[in-house]
């Protein structure tokens, strides 16, 4: 009878392993498409360096603000809604900055700093060694979050078109 030697386990080949995800020209990462925490993680994960931290920030300040939250990635960014009113809020990665977006932020007292091609949208911008007025960021995730956002194109969704 032949007695079989124990086999290290097969390491799995580097075109099965996980690849992180590519980042983008301006740094942002490219992430699929999806509904729910996982994606959105897997975004603020994949933020290059300093700007990972602001991603964990600000997803935490939105989490911790808005009852039922809901969260997707979509075009390349974290997207921030309520259900059936559509979304709130979005951020980017930049070289220098991480953008977030207030899709009606047009309505919010006072503005965001940051204005759009699009009337309705505003923006703030964040930089490295900047602190972030949390206070002020959570009154504007409150007043974006109690109005209707944007519905990504889908009349189902809820909330407005831009």
């Amino acid at each position: 009878m032949k007695r079989q030697e124990a086999r290290a386990p097969k390491s799995a080949s580097p075109e099965s392993r996980p690849r992180p995800p590519k980042l983008l020209a301006s740094g942002n990462p490219q992430i699929a498409k999806g509904d729910g925490e996982a994606p959105v993680q897997a975004f603020i994960d994949a933020m290059p360096g300093w700007k990972r931290e602001v991603g964990r920030k600000l997803d935490a300040l939105v989490s911790h603000t808005v009852r039922d939250l809901r969260k997707a990635a979509k075009w390349n960014s974290p997207f921030y809604g309520v259900d059936g009113q559509g979304w709130f809020l979005s951020f980017h990665c930049f070289t220098k900055y991480v953008k977030v977006t207030f899709l009606r932020g047009a309505l919010l007292d006072p503005l965001p700093p940051g204005a759009s091609k699009v009337r309705s949208t505003r923006y703030l911008d964040i930089h490295e060694n900047e602190p972030l007025d949390e206070e002020r960021f959570v009154r504007w995730v409150k007043q974006a979050a109690a109005i209707p956002g944007w519905n990504g194109g889908s009349k189902s969704a809820g909330g407005v078109d831009l």
